[in-house]
């Protein structure tokens, strides 16, 4: 039976496939589900928590790098987000939660594809929007989005800063399309409210020069 169950990892973050995410490992419950991962080359799931509690659909993640082991037994390791799941029941019985999942991704949509218009501005809107963003407030383990990649909408909010919320509404998704649609109205609404905080700054800049 503990076969069928996918450790899970409650996180206040939401991991996409194909991303990557940096780890620190210090609860002995983790490191111990973590230490199994490692020896046996196999996933855990990591699921949004919140105020509300724990998100009921999340992404699994495999180790990739083990950065840094230290003498306490904490890790520092990097993961990378692969298969999307649901939860269909929580099991306790050990120190760290297990969920009998369910894996899925995309609805098969038919003839319909992502036209290279909406991926064109997309990807447009993302490279606007990091342009106003400090480079220290950017993603260091995100990757460049691939426009011709199945999942650019989760690739392409990895890059920004955006809520929870909507990062857990776009992995809940299973339509491309519709998510492109997502991304490209709220990257349009912050592209404009970083462009008028920009030019805020600039503004109170101007006037602090000014003043003798």
């Amino acid at each position: 039976m503990s076969e069928l169950l996918l450790p899970l990892f409650p996180l206040k973050v939401v991991l996409f496939p194909r991303m990557n995410l940096p780890l620190h490992i210090f609860e002995e419950r983790y490191k111990r589900m973590i230490s199994d991962c490692l020896e046996h080359e196999t996933e855990f799931g990591i699921v949004l928590a919140n105020d509300e509690g724990l998100s009921s659909t999340g992404c699994t993640a495999a180790v990739v790098q083990l950065v840094k082991t230290h003498d306490d037994g904490r890790m520092d390791i990097i993961v990378r987000g692969s298969r999307r799941f649901e939860v269909l029941n929580l099991n306790r019985d050990e120190t760290f939660l297990r969920g009998e999942v369910t894996f899925f991704d995309d609805e098969e949509v038919g003839e319909v594809t992502v036209i290279d218009q909406r991926r064109d501005e997309a990807v447009s809107l993302c490279n606007e929007v990091l342009l106003l963003i400090p480079t220290k407030d950017r993603n260091p383990a995100a990757e460049a989005p691939s426009r011709a990649s199945a999942h650019l909408a989760f690739e392409i909010v990895a890059q920004v800063p955006v809520e929870l919320a909507f990062r857990q509404l776009l992995l809940e998704m299973r339509n491309e399309n519709e998510r492109l649609d997502e991304v490209i109205e709220h990257l349009g609404q912050l592209k404009a409210f970083l462009s008028r905080l920009a030019a805020t700054h600039s503004q109170a800049g101007s006037n602090g020069n000014g003043r003798h």
